[in-house]
Parts: structure tokens; C-alpha cells; sequence
């Protein structure tokens, strides 16, 4: 199997390079929840139900956890094509 890209949009699960694979399928999760979060957060901002303080917070959170992405991704040698997988009916994860 291929890696995640724009043709197939799979999981590499290649039991030769399986921590790549691995890797893959991880930081492709994380990052479905970490859009996850990002929106329900802004809808929590837009809302008016955070303090300064809250929002401050969650910025800088969201911040550093998109910085903790983009090394792991160099880490395993991946982009955001690589985990950007088909959901069928739901589109593509970005």
C-alpha cells in the first residue's frame, strides 16, 4: 500500500515500514481532533462564554499543539497531504 496522498488516500500499513504506518494513522487522528477542538473552540469564542484569560489560554494551547504537529511530521518524514484521508461520504480530513 501507498501512503496517504491525493489518488488513493489510504493508510500506509506496509508491515516492512509499519512505524511509519503507524505514525501515519496517530498524527492523522490527532489532527481530526485537534480540528475537532479548533472549532468547537472558536464557536465557544464567537459565542461570548470564555473570559480574556480562557481565550488567552486556548489560543496558546491550540498554538503549541499545531507546533507539536508540524515536528512529528518532519519527525516521520510526513506532510498534510500524507494524513489527509477520505472519509467517504464526508470529504477528505482537510
Amino acid at each position: 500500500m501507498q501512503p496517504v496522498n491525493q489518488t488513493n488516500g489510504k493508510i500506509n500499513l506496509d508491515p516492512d515500514n509499519a512505524e511509519h504506518g503507524l505514525a501515519q494513522l496517530v498524527l492523522t487522528i490527532i489532527e481530526l481532533l485537534r480540528q475537532i477542538v479548533e472549532r468547537h473552540a472558536l464557536r465557544r469564542v464567537e459565542g461570548g462564554t470564555l473570559t480574556d484569560e480562557q481565550i488567552e489560554n486556548l489560543g496558546e494551547a491550540l498554538m503549541n499543539l499545531e507546533e507539536k504537529m508540524e515536528e512529528l511530521k518532519e519527525i516521520f518524514g510526513l506532510d498534510d497531504e500524507d494524513l489527509n484521508i477520505d472519509l467517504g461520504p464526508l470529504g477528505s480530513l482537510l
